[in-house]
């Protein structure tokens, strides 16, 4: 038996008794539920997209009704999965698929990739699980298992590496059973194959496995180039009047792209200087720790609460130097595109 079809072989006789089941989009050959559930899952844990999953498909039951809706809508829905440029890509390739191809995704791999926010492994999984199309998919668990099954010893930080890599894992791909081999492989990187610590004991792969032969599972992948956490801290102005709070939404690129929130400051002494002279009073509130990918960032809110009896033009004046948003009800701000840790502050 050859190493590609001991692979297979093992793969699909695995998940055929220990797959994962049950999951919300799973047994469905609808391009559009695959596609939203592989956009959801990228750097995502399953536990948190279940219900994200199900919520999104519950407004938007297919691509034209997302295609159609405001992105403020789909941020709104899309509110603490993180990653938001997912959500932008999401709804830029919806109107692509509904303008460009009669609102029918298109069934080659080569051509989905072509669409926004659909990478190399998201064009392969769409196209083997809704068509059957031959073609393998390399997404972050099946590289780690790929990897240490074949002792696959390359820095994959390089791109021709990582190329190498594409090419042995699309000669294992089966005649046969792609559907099945394509969603074992997940699995076993979701359950078994994991980063660290990995259940080695159980896995159906584990007699032609080069890295537990080895005993080093956890050395594969190899990826030297790791990207330096740094670290920022700003001020976050939560200015409010009663029940209405100033917001304003961030530019499209960068970090929370797109998403409405409360006006950002370098430092404490910089809004400070420019509140001096505002009617009311200020309060700062415990600071707010979160990491995102590439940094930790400590955010600092300050409430300043207007008085409620205060004339349009002071209030103009104070608004004007901030940056351009709207005065929005507490409550209609919970139902827009808010950054998670913000609607947490908000709701509290």
């Amino acid at each position: 038996m050859s190493t590609t079809s001991g692979i297979a072989r093992r793969v699909l006789r695995w998940r055929e008794q220990f797959g994962r089941q049950g999951l919300p989009w799973q047994d469905t050959r609808d391009p559009y539920r695959v596609w939203l559930s592989e956009i959801m899952l990228q750097q995502t844990q399953v536990a948190t997209v279940r219900d994200y999953y199900t919520r999104f498909l519950q407004r938007f039951p297919d691509v034209d009704s997302l295609a159609a809706a405001p992105l403020d809508d789909v941020l709104a829905l899309w509110s603490g999965l993180g990653y938001y440029s997912r959500a932008r890509n999401l709804h830029r390739c919806a109107q692509t698929v509904v303008r460009d191809y009669d609102r029918v995704f298109p069934a080659r791999s080569e051509v989905l990739i072509s669409l926004p926010g659909i990478g190399r492994s998201t064009a392969a999984a769409i196209a083997a699980f809704c068509h059957g199309e031959r073609v393998a998919i390399l997404d972050g668990n099946v590289k780690r298992v790929l990897g240490r099954a074949l002792g696959f010893g390359a820095d994959l930080s390089q791109a021709a590496n990582e190329r190498a890599l594409w090419q042995q894992a699309q000669a294992l791909v089966p005649a046969r059973g792609v559907e099945a081999y394509t969603q074992g492989l997940m699995d076993l990187g979701a359950t078994l194959c994991l980063a660290r610590r990995p259940h080695c004991d159980r896995c159906p792969l584990a007699d032609v496995c080069v890295a537990h032969q080895q005993g080093q599972a956890e050395a594969y992948p190899v990826k030297l180039r790791r990207t330096r956490r740094g670290a920022r801290a700003h001020v976050l102005l939560w200015l409010s009047q009663g029940e209405r709070l100033w917001l304003v939404q961030r530019p499209a690129k960068g970090v929370w792209g797109g998403l409405w929130s409360l006006p950002e400051f370098e430092s404490v002494a910089a809004l400070h200087s420019q509140s001096t002279g505002w009617p009311g009073q200020g309060k700062t509130l415990p600071s707010i720790e979160h990491a995102l990918t590439h940094f930790d960032w400590t955010l600092q809110p300050l409430r300043w609460r207007l008085p409620l009896r205060l004339s349009a033009a002071r209030v103009q004046a104070v608004t004007q130097g901030l940056p351009d948003g709207q005065w929005v009800e507490r409550s209609t701000a919970l139902h827009k595109g808010l950054p998670a840790p913000v609607r947490k502050l908000l709701g509290a």
